[in-house]
């Protein structure tokens, strides 16, 4: 039997796009493609600093119903979660149980101080 997994985080997923910039260069700006709830496990962190910038790093494993592969729904690396003002870089995704009911993303959140 499979472990319960409780989704009580509202997370909205947006992928980059880039824009032309109209001078033969583009700028990047992120879609919304839509709201995934969610469990969200913190991880171990790091921090590293340079110059007068402290970068807090931690990772977090995030929890989602499964989409099918090709789906908008389905999250992939290079997109992101956004909850509130934070957000989770998607670094990997993969099944979470044998049936296939979840995914788990593997992501990172930084935080700059």
């Amino acid at each position: 039997m499979a472990a319960v997994v409780h989704l009580n985080r509202k997370l909205v997923l947006e992928e980059a796009e880039r824009v032309s910039d109209g001078a033969g260069g583009y700028v990047e700006t992120w879609v919304r493609l839509g709201t995934l709830w969610a469990a969200i496990r913190s991880g171990s962190g790091s921090t590293t600093s340079e110059d007068f910038l402290t970068l807090s790093k931690v990772a977090m494993k995030i929890i989602v119903r499964a989409a099918p592969v090709g789906s908008q729904r389905r999250p992939k690396p290079g997109q992101r979660f956004i909850e509130g003002g934070r957000v989770f870089t998607i670094l990997a995704v993969s099944e979470t149980d044998a049936l296939g009911h979840y995914l788990t993303c593997t992501a990172r959140e930084e935080v700059t101080s």
